[in-house]
């Protein structure tokens, strides 16, 4: 728990029998499982979810459990592996989904329902259970059988040919911003359906499409269209409605690590002169090419090449808070290691926490944006090793024997 406090979890009680995979279906049940769900991943040794074996903490040793990304998408859960494949196998997932109150998984379009686990087939289990299918297209229309990872999303979505420079090709968004964004969709899909079951009685099946998550990240150019008639124009970081200038980013001095880039505004005169001030350039606010924003817009390209000159020697964050003094808005391109080593914010706020995992060791762990005054959220361990937890829910959830889980086991069930 990020404060110690013993405040209750908003959903203890809830269990979710998790078949996702990758990043966004881990990342919806991730936020279930840290708001206090009992939230069990189902894996089969046969096909590995591949985000345990990327991004490896040692690469020459890798290892199955060694991917510190799988473990920060798959913290707080439990872990069992199951082979659907064999009649008891498939009989442990069964029992498993009677008893859950949530379902999800995130494989391409009718593939959960062609493993035998349609709709149908879940309200026979479970009739108050929540499915939540989360794939590119949905399951509707005419592309459903297309699958998508977070670039393509974006990119049938809009978001791709939003970003990047007026002069070059869509420079894309360089993230998979869609798989995680389709992850806080499919938990606020997954909370929807349980308040609906909380009032009806009634389960819920929930189809849900990643590329409509991105489609509506260009609500803003779609309306400028619709009201103004005025085609989208990449504009970089510059600012086109209101047209503000300086409005970028700016490279500072360069450490021993990489390059270094603040984000400057400075959206008044006022402001300009103070920004001038502090790169030691008062002079520049005297030109007149700069002398007032329409000015400023008129010049940009000289304008952010003057700025960057100074700039360049001045160390980021040192410059940061020197403008921000001056009443300027400024901001450091912030890396990994200034969140989680250095921003005081973050670090009031409790946002990266230390959590255990067995084989990783202890690490820090991205948190989530919001504090509860009457109940928490929880960190407690990284991702479970691969069938961590097949013993403990076999016998503890689902009234298996010892032996009974010795004999799966040895059957390759699970």
């Amino acid at each position: 728990m990020p404060d110690g406090n013993p405040k209750p979890l908003p959903l203890e009680g809830i269990r979710v029998c998790d078949f996702s995979w990758i990043v966004a279906g881990p990342t919806a049940t991730r936020i279930l499982a840290d708001m206090g769900a009992e939230v069990v991943k189902v894996e089969n040794e046969s096909y590995l979810d591949s985000m345990r074996i990327g991004l490896q903490a040692n690469p020459e040793r890798p290892s199955v459990n060694g991917s510190g990304f799988h473990s920060n998408f798959n913290r707080n859960k439990l872990g069992i592996t199951a082979n659907i494949h064999h009649p008891k196998g498939r009989e442990v997932v069964e029992r498993l989904l009677s008893i859950s109150d949530v379902v999800i998984e995130n494989f391409s379009a009718g593939a959960f329902e062609r493993m035998g686990f349609g709709w149908d087939r879940l309200v026979e289990l479970n009739p108050r259970i929540i499915y939540v299918s989360l794939s590119g297209f949905g399951h509707l229309g005419r592309d459903n059988s297309y699958v998508t990872w977070g670039p393509t999303a974006q990119a049938v979505s809009g978001a791709t040919q939003m970003s990047g420079l007026p002069d070059q090709p869509p420079a894309g968004w360089g993230f998979s911003y869609l798989d995680h964004t389709a992850g806080y969709y499919g938990a606020i899909a997954v909370l929807m359906a349980l308040a609906h079951r909380r009032r009806t009685g009634e389960g819920q099946y929930v189809d849900m499409a990643q590329i409509e998550t991105g489609a509506v990240l260009g609500g803003i150019p779609v309306l400028d269209k619709q009201i103004n008639g005025r085609d989208y124009e990449r504009i970089g970081n510059r600012s086109r409605y209101p047209e503000i200038a300086p409005h970028n980013t700016y490279r500072c001095r360069d450490d021993e690590l990489t390059d270094r880039w603040v984000a400057i505004v400075a959206d008044t005169d006022d402001a300009w002169r103070a920004l001038s001030e502090e790169l030691g350039a008062p002079a520049l606010a005297d030109d007149a090419r700069f002398a007032s924003n329409a000015d400023r817009i008129a010049n940009q390209d000289a304008l952010d090449a003057a700025i960057t000159e100074r700039t360049r020697t001045r160390d980021g964050t040192e410059l940061m808070y020197a403008l921000q003094a001056r009443g300027v808005a400024a901001g450091l391109c912030q890396r990994s290691d200034d969140k989680m080593e250095r921003d005081p914010q973050l670090a009031a706020r409790g946002f990266y926490l230390m959590a255990p995992h067995d084989e990783l060791g202890e690490h820090r762990y991205e948190g989530l944006p919001f504090a509860f005054r009457n109940a928490r959220w929880r960190m407690d361990r990284g991702a479970p090793l691969l069938s961590q937890d097949t013993f403990d829910v076999l016998t503890r959830l689902l009234n298996y024997a010892p032996e009974e889980v010795a004999e799966l086991q040895g059957e390759a069930a699970v």
